[in-house]
């Protein structure tokens, strides 16, 4: 734990800039006192324009003996300081800054991540949590945010930790500070989760089921299945479970088993009859089995349920392609490879339509899309594989390329 000093310097230095131009008067002072304030002032910023910050500092701490009450020379000074390494020099300054004039983020940002590179974990956690709100600019909130996310998980307030990964990953969605930060959040809840649990009810529906979805993550679909059947057996109305055996069932090596998984979609959609995913499940069911007509009822339901869901726009598509409704079946792939881009299957049934009506550089642009997807999917899933993990979203989105 504990702040570092990741920030570029070069926005810092504009930002100091633009205040030292506001800092050139002095109230209640002499005509002398006024004059050695800006002639400080001045040689600061000379400094700064020659990015000579070192040669800055000792201007704008003689500016601060001049005037203490100054907000803009002891927040310069304290960043100057604060990004020369110096965060016990930086404090001081900064804090004066804020104390004079809250509301300014990026000052108390800096304030709370110079406390917590001391281990002053409390008055950091403070003002990285007053600063957080007011500051920005989306990199250095991001930073400030992962820092709050630390200190969290380290007290085991594990809840606000979250609560602040969701902001930043709204923020900034493809950071990977962000996602990992997400993801080590995400599991230490889950632990946590899993134990007290274990601790309140160790031989509930629930902690059945809990250790089914252990064991199909970790890829022991048929240790699921059995995890399952425990669960039912307590509770056979415990919500999502028929489905959940049913998906386990469907990922098992043995053939018996999988002959089970229709079934238990079936039982699921009686429990819920609005259980859009049992719905397009029973649709592939039956687009395998060659039964088109059915196929199409199944799909066009869950399309009716859930009509952002990529894969049920997909399988109806690919119904109505087969159908030779070309026109229906090329908005709906239009419509998947806006909800979901990374399908390759769609980028790829998309792609072939077009060449079919003539659209070239369309069925070009689609065919690429779909060769990089499909590549990108391998490795993943070779990679999930290593860790004996298969993700759903990963092989759901084999290539189609019938």
């Amino acid at each position: 734990m504990g702040a570092t000093f990741r920030l570029l310097f070069a926005p810092v230095v504009v930002l100091l800039v633009v205040l030292l131009a506001g800092g050139f008067c002095l109230a209640q002072s002499t005509p002398d006192k006024q004059a050695d304030f800006a002639a400080h002032i001045q040689k600061a910023k000379q400094y700064l324009d020659e990015k000579r910050p070192d040669l800055a500092i000792p201007e704008l701490q003689a500016a601060a003996e001049i005037n203490p009450d100054s907000v803009e020379t002891q927040g310069n000074l304290g960043v100057l300081l604060y990004f020369q390494g110096k965060p016990a020099d930086a404090i001081p300054h900064l804090r004066a800054a804020v104390d004079r004039q809250p509301g300014m983020g990026k000052i108390q940002g800096l304030l709370g991540l110079a406390e917590v590179h001391l281990l002053n974990f409390a008055d950091g956690r403070k003002d990285l949590e007053a600063a957080f709100p007011a500051i920005p600019d989306p990199k250095f909130k991001v930073e400030v945010g992962l820092e709050l996310v630390s200190l969290y998980t380290q007290s085991g307030d594990l809840e606000q930790a979250s609560a602040f990964i969701t902001q930043l990953r709204k923020i900034s969605p493809d950071d990977a500070e962000v996602l990992y930060a997400a993801y080590r959040t995400y599991a230490a809840l889950s632990s946590e989760s899993m134990l007290a649990l274990s601790l309140a009810s160790p031989d509930s529906a629930q902690m059945h089921q809990m250790l089914a979805h252990e064991e199909y993550r970790q890829g022991n679909s048929d240790g699921a299945v059995a995890q399952y059947r425990k669960a039912i057996a307590i509770n056979p109305h415990l919500p999502g479970i028929h489905f959940e055996l049913a998906e386990a069932l469907s990922a098992s090596q043995s053939d018996t088993l999988k002959k089970e998984a229709e079934q238990e979609y079936r039982t699921a959609l009686k429990e819920d009859p609005h259980d859009e995913k049992s719905v397009l499940r029973l649709a592939e069911i039956d687009a395998q089995k060659g039964n088109t007509e059915q196929s199409f009822k199944g799909y066009s339901r869950a399309v009716e349920l859930q009509p952002a869901d990529a894969d049920a726009k997909l399988g109806l598509a690919k119904t109505l392609l087969e159908m030779n409704e070309n026109d229906k079946a090329l908005a709906l792939l239009e419509s998947t490879v806006q909800l979901e881009p990374t399908n390759a299957t769609a980028h790829y049934r998309l792609g072939t339509l077009y060449r079919k009506l003539g659209r070239t550089d369309d069925a070009k642009r689609e065919i690429e899309l779909y060769k990089k997807y499909k590549d990108m999917k391998e490795k993943l899933r070779a990679l999930y594989k290593e860790l004996q993990i298969q993700p759903s979203e990963i092989t759901a989105d084999e290539p189609d390329q019938k």
